[in-house]
């Protein structure tokens, strides 16, 4: 399934072994990893086409459906399950009710979620009219996306310190990593953020100028990789997260610029989870974020986050102000697409 800008297999968990060892062999074989063509299987050879999901009925009290992302590092051996990912979050609700778990009703159907890998709630609401799930017949435009497809409403709750346990894992707004100002923010998912402009960049660059700038990628990891042990999460060196925001000023009429690094490339648009991050930043007075954000002083507002292939809105609500701020909500829209339905054969 396509969801928002990502792409990637929904697999159903209880298919797979208990054992965390074994199913990661199996998932980089279904993905063809570790290769950078990903010939020999289902992954895209990009890191947003390298991704999947797998989900499984819940057992919990008001939830329908249990779900695990994974990024699969595409030229090593490595299944990340360490992240989330807000746009493969979108295709979760369709697979379960094309899997039968979910009863729709007319003309949406919402679908409550638990995330493992942030300990969150998703509620969706997906447009099933009759009955039938609707993927296309829409007017809602992703950029990033050709065309335009049927809405998916995203509504996020418990986001803060999913992956630390704190909203500022080091206990501070902003702070300086090799005379760099960083702001380390946990919600969605846990991101570095800096001003672009630290390291001379204007917003103009794309995918191709970070492949070719090696001394500022290895700049950027080592800060990246400070930001990770000063935030508890020891050696990052092997994982994607922290991700990586480099911000500016908004240029097209948003409310921020952001370049979201992979971390290790551009992402061609912007992820989901992200948004979420620099959205709740903004609105934290004393962030990176805040510093150049143009946002106003509600305690709900839709921040538009300007990125490498347009933009997107997500609606932040938050609550209180220093110490007992907090993230009380975020939404998002989103579309996505079934592609196939089938078999992937593993070697053995």
């Amino acid at each position: 399934m396509r969801g928002g800008t990502s792409r990637g297999p929904y697999i159903d968990m209880r298919d797979l072994p208990s054992d965390i060892a074994e199913r990661d062999a199996i998932l980089l074989k279904i993905m063809g990893s570790p290769d950078t063509r990903q010939i020999d299987g289902l992954g895209g050879a990009e890191f947003v086409t390298s991704k999947l999901v797998m989900a499984e009925p819940s057992k919990r009290e008001g939830i329908d459906v249990d779900y695990l992302f994974a990024q699969v590092i595409i030229d090593k051996p490595v299944v990340d399950t360490s992240p989330t990912c807000g746009n493969m979050m979108t295709g979760v609700a369709p697979f379960a009710i094309e899997r039968g778990w979910v009863e729709t009703t007319h003309p949406e159907t919402k679908v409550m979620i638990y995330n493992h890998n942030t300990n969150s709630i998703i509620e969706t609401i997906v447009q099933t009219p009759y009955g039938d799930l609707n993927y296309t017949n829409g007017d809602v435009e992703i950029k990033g996306v050709p065309g335009t497809g049927a809405p998916i409403v995203m509504n996020l709750f418990n986001q803060a310190g999913g992956k630390t346990g704190k909203l500022f894992p080091t206990g501070n707004r902003k702070d300086i990593i090799q005379g760099v100002e960083v702001s380390i923010v946990d919600a969605g998912n846990i991101m570095m953020l800096t001003k672009a402009s630290n390291f001379g960049l204007t917003g103009k660059e794309d995918k191709q100028f970070f492949a070719d700038n090696k001394a500022l990628m290895t700049k950027i990891e080592s800060i990246r990789q400070e930001a990770g042990r000063m935030a508890g999460m020891g050696d990052v060196s092997e994982i994607v997260l922290p991700k990586v925001g480099l911000l500016l000023a908004p240029q097209a009429g948003g409310s921020i610029k952001s370049m979201y690094l992979t971390p290790h490339s551009l992402h061609p648009a912007h992820a989901v989870s992200g948004a979420v991050c620099i959205g709740t930043a903004c609105k934290a007075k004393g962030t990176v974020a805040a510093d150049l954000a143009v946002v106003n002083n509600e305690d709900s507002e839709k921040i538009i986050l300007e990125h490498p292939s347009g933009f997107i809105p997500v609606m932040i609500t938050v609550s209180g102000e220093g110490d007992t701020f907090n993230v009380e909500k975020a939404g998002t829209l989103r579309t996505a697409r079934k592609i196939m339905d089938g078999f992937v054969y593993v070697p053995v």
